[in-house]
């Protein structure tokens, strides 16, 4: 799944409803473990995609627990937001990806 605009539309011109569908499917496919949803999560906070709101800690827990997958764009994602953020936000992004781990382990068990 690729966050990508629809039909050529602009990000910003989705309606409200098909933006939280989008990142719904999102969300869907990382709770099944989906590499590449993490990423497009990561993309998607970073940058305000789909009508989310701009989140660094966010976007560095998608792009942590993608880049913990092995994806290796996520890992170069996460290191560029990293220098726009505090010490703290990053240990929160830490702690959360900490704790989604923790619950997809805890489903698959």
């Amino acid at each position: 799944m690729e966050l990508k605009p629809i039909d050529g539309m602009a990000a910003k011109e989705l309606k409200p409803t098909e933006a939280n569908r989008i990142i719904a499917q999102c969300l869907a496919a990382a709770s099944q473990g989906e590499i590449a949803a993490y990423f497009d999560l990561g993309v998607a906070f970073s940058t305000g995609i789909h009508g989310v709101d701009c989140d660094l800690v966010e976007a560095h827990k998608w792009f942590n627990l993608a880049a913990s997958k092995g994806h290796e764009e996520a890992a170069y994602c996460r290191a560029d937001i990293s220098e726009e953020m505090t010490a703290r936000e990053i240990a929160e992004a830490q702690r959360q990806a900490r704790e989604w781990l923790a619950s997809e382990r805890r489903r698959a068990a």
